[in-house]
């Protein structure tokens, strides 16, 4: 049986605090045989790693990479290979956000060409963007 995966988790599997609940955290990430993110719960926990912990983004976007590469791991409705490409987007500066990311990767998982943003810094890889002003 499947079964989604909450940010409540995945901030305890990554950053093992607080100390009581990181166990149990590992066992669900580490020994359940199918577990299912959002792009939600993705961006959330960018976000308070960041905000939060503190932690520096390089550091965030790696150990979302870790994450989502687990064999028992899939994306809520996101072809994997294109989670994992639109994270590495994130990586090398402050220019993409894992929420962009993941609308990019949701996009062209579903085959759309077409993303409407007025964001100056929304990815554009193999998508054409409108809307921009």
């Amino acid at each position: 049986m499947s079964g989604f995966l909450d940010t409540s988790v995945t901030i305890r599997y990554i950053t093992g605090d607080p100390p009581d609940m990181v166990e149990h955290a590992i066992q669900i990430v580490e020994d359940v045989d199918d577990l299912i993110i959002t792009e939600g719960v993705l961006g959330e926990t960018a976000f308070v790693l960041s905000s939060v912990y503190r932690m520096p983004r390089e550091q965030i976007v790696d150990k979302l990479l870790d994450l989502v590469r687990r064999d028992n791991i899939s994306i809520y409705a996101i072809n994997k290979d294109l989670a994992l490409q639109g994270l590495m987007m994130c990586r090398p500066s402050g220019r993409v956000s894992v929420a962009d990311a993941m609308i990019w990767a949701a996009a062209r998982s579903d085959g759309a060409r077409v993303i409407y943003t007025f964001d100056q810094r929304f990815p554009s890889e193999g998508i054409e963007l409108r809307g921009r002003v």
